[in-house]
Formats: structure tokens, sequence, C-alpha cells
């Protein structure tokens, strides 16, 4: 009988415990597999275009940074949107892709390991059905969605990428925003960053870090401050904070 309770115990804690962070981030319908029937479903014309996007990389000196199959993936919605889990941008649309592989290779990846590509090209019908901005860096096939293989926490993530933004962000015009869990976006469209910190929710992480904040604290909004305290303003910066940026469009 004891044994039984144990088993039962055992069962219960291993079905109620918390699904891993970034179990929870990695797209479904999206792996390795599904893109090798993806690429075979669509035949010579579909083959002929993936490996010319392979060569163009080859040329380009970013074959290898991330996996072809991760790269072309397209938004975590493609299926609810009857779009396509995996596609390959139009051609034009290729040499966005070179510093955003080349600064997730000489900078992203030493700061915090190896990642994953969880969403790139998203083309204009999946944008807008998928809920993007009209202004994506997505649409333009400069952006990444990524999260790192590591385990890692989202305080360790913000602590690692954050100072290779302040440092390098602003002379190769990369973007970064920050998302759920350890999901986190690259561009190298123009410089920001983005997030949902800080006392209004509105802040990047990185912003919250510089002037020693908590990123990870509850914004708390003036609806939600009880009677008896003022309002709780956003953030205002003084002449030793870099004040925070305002959110772009993604």
């Amino acid at each position: 009988m004891r044994t039984l309770l144990t088993l039962a115990f055992a069962l219960l804690f291993l079905t109620a415990a918390p699904t891993p962070a970034r179990a929870q981030e990695l797209p479904v319908g999206q792996g390795e597999a599904e893109y090798q029937a993806w690429l075979a479903a669509g035949g010579p014309g579909r083959q002929g275009q993936v490996l010319s996007f392979e060569s163009w990389q080859d040329v380009a000196g970013v074959r290898g940074v991330l996996p072809t199959w991760q790269v072309i993936r397209t938004a975590s919605m493609w299926r609810e949107c009857g779009g396509q889990p995996f596609e390959v941008p139009p051609f034009t649309l290729w040499p966005g892709m070179v510093d955003t592989l080349r600064f997730i290779r000489d900078h992203v990846k030493p700061a915090v390991g190896e990642v994953e590509a969880v969403s790139g090209y998203r083309n204009p019908a999946l944008n807008n059905c998928a809920r993007g901005s009209e202004r994506s860096a997505h649409l333009d096939f400069f952006a990444l969605d990524l999260v790192p293989k590591r385990p890692t926490t989202r305080r360790q993530l913000f602590e690692e990428i954050c100072p290779v933004h302040a440092r390098y962000g602003a002379a190769a015009g990369v973007g970064l925003g920050f998302y759920t869990f350890t999901r986190f976006h690259i561009d190298t469209r123009s410089f920001r960053r983005w997030g949902s910190a800080g006392p209004a929710g509105n802040e990047s992480p990185c912003a919250v870090l510089e002037r020693g904040g908590d990123p990870e604290a509850v914004p708390v909004r003036p609806s939600t401050v009880p009677v008896a305290q003022p309002p709780v303003m956003p953030f205002q910066p003084n002449v030793t904070s870099p004040p925070p940026a305002p959110v772009p469009p993604r």
C-alpha cells in the first residue's frame, strides 16, 4: 500500500511540475523533422530555393551560424493563420539577414551561449494574422527571435545580453526586445530596445538594470495602487541615469 501511495504521489508531482521555460517557447510543428517533410513536399522548386539561400549564405560568410531550418521558421501561429511553417523569403530581402547573423555569431553567442531561432521571416499576410507590428523587422527579414539552448533564467539573460547591446548595439544598428520566459528578439534594422519591465510595464529590462532596479518586478500601474498611497508614475530619469527607450514597433 505504501509503495502504491509513493508511486501515486510521484506521478502527481511529475504531471503537475511546470514545463521548462525553453520547452514552452519552442515552436510546435516547426522542428527539423517537420522541416524535412515540408522540403520534400515542395518538390524541386522549393528545394532549389533552399539551396540558393544556403549558397548565398556561403558567399556572405554566415552559413552555419544557425541551421537553415531555424532561420526560415515563420511564426508560432502559422497553423492558426493557415500559413507555412517555413518560408524562404524573396531574394531581395536576403541581405537584411547578413548583419543579424553576424551579430549573433560575434556577440550574442559569446555572451549567452548557443541559441535557437524560433521565428524569422513573416510574409505580410502571416504577420498581420499573427498580430505583428505593421513595421515589424520580420517583414523585411532583418529579425530573428531566439531562445538560449542552455538552461538559464530571465534575469541571467538580461544580465548577459544587455551589456552586449549597450556596447555594440548602436554601431551595428541592433534592436533588442524581450518576450516571455527567455525568448528575445534581435534585428539589425535600427538601434533600439524594448520590453515590458519598469513601473509602467513599458521599458526594456536593460534600462531598469542600468538604474539598479529589478527588471522582473511586477509593474505597478496607477489603477492598482491603494487609495491611501500616491499613484506610482512612470520612471523619470535624472541626469545620472540614461533615459528609458520608448517601445518601438517590432
